[in-house]
Parts: C-alpha cells; sequence; structure tokens
C-alpha cells in the first residue's frame, strides 16, 4: 500500500513537502547526539530530547526504528505545522490499522518548554522526539528527495529559509 492518502493529508493541512520513504532511505548517524549534547540549548531541560533520564541514545533508537518499513517525511517552513501535521498523521495511520506509527518532530507545544521550569511535560501525549535527535542525519536523507535543506549562516538574516523536518514511521 502507498501512502499516498497521508501525503495528500499532510499537503492539505499546510506542509509545504511530503514525501514517502523506505526505511533504508533513512541515514543514521550517531554523531547526531554531538550536535545535541554541545550545540543546543535545550539539552538536559527539553523533555523529548536524549539527555531525559531514561531516553535511548541514538544507536538504541535505531535498533527500534529498523523495525519499521516505511513512513512519510514532512517539510515545513514552520515548526509548529511540521509538528501538528506529523502528529495528525501519525493519529490518523493509528485509526487506519497502523497501531505503531509514531512521528517525529521538534516539539512546538509549548511556547517555553516545562522542563526548563523543572516540571513535566505539559504535553505528554503530543510531544515527541525530533527527527534529528534519534541519530538521524537529517540532512542526507531529505536532501536523497531533494528536499530543501541548508545550514543557516545568520539567522537574523530574514532572506534564509528555516525548514523543520518531521518524520511519521508507519507499519
Amino acid at each position: 500500500m502507498k501512502l499516498d492518502k497521508y501525503i495528500k493529508t499532510a499537503l492539505a493541512l499546510g506542509a509545504d513537502d511530503a514525501v514517502e520513504f523506505h526505511i533504508d532511505q533513512i541515514i543514521f548517524d550517531s554523531r547526531t547526539i554531538l550536535k545535541c549534547m554541545f550545540g543546543c540549548s535545550d539539552w538536559g531541560f527539553g523533555h523529548t530530547c536524549p539527555s531525559r533520564n531514561g531516553s535511548l541514545m541514538p544507536w538504541e533508537y535505531e535498533k527500534v526504528l529498523r523495525n519499521y518499513n516505511r513512513g512519510i517525511i514532512i517539510h515545513s517552513r514552520d515548526k509548529k505545522i511540521s509538528q501538528d501535521v506529523s502528529f495528525e498523521i501519525e493519529r490518523q495511520a493509528f485509526v487506519d490499522g497502523f497501531y505503531f506509527a509514531f512521528s517525529m518532530s521538534d516539539c512546538a507545544c509549548c511556547e517555553k518548554c516545562a522542563g526548563f521550569k523543572g516540571v513535566h511535560c505539559a504535553n505528554p501525549k503530543k510531544a515527541r522526539p525530533a527527527f534529528h535527535s534519534v541519530g538521524i542525519d537529517v540532512f542526507k536523507t531529505v536532501r536523497q528527495f531533494n528536499l530543501p535543506i541548508d545550514t543557516l549562516k545568520d539567522k537574523n538574516d530574514p532572506e534564509e529559509t528555516m525548514n523543520w523536518y518531521s518524520a511519521v514511521f508507519i507499519d
């Protein structure tokens, strides 16, 4: 079964792009943990990041995620849209009988993560780990599909576009 239904839904919900992937097209690289540990201000605070107590490490996520065969990658220029679309696709796939459907995206549920206040997550049913925080090389992965992604040279430059990626693993 093709995942066209979910791709159409993602686009209708506001995604800029949505493409089907096969698990062999997901590029895993455990070095992503270095970018999390030594480049992300959420490290040690975010409820969905690998610094959370009990979180799997990237090499453990890879073992789990390789049990899936396919899914869709969602691209948006808006972080919240990326998360909302991926979560809705997960919900629809679950209702359609894909009970292991699982979405991943940078969390945009709250203006400021409750983890920074030292309290429990305000949206534990919706918060998911980011596509990149689970050991996936998002750059290499999405470039296979000719999706836009570049490192930002100056995040304050209005000419530069931030691209947000999420994924829904469906099986």
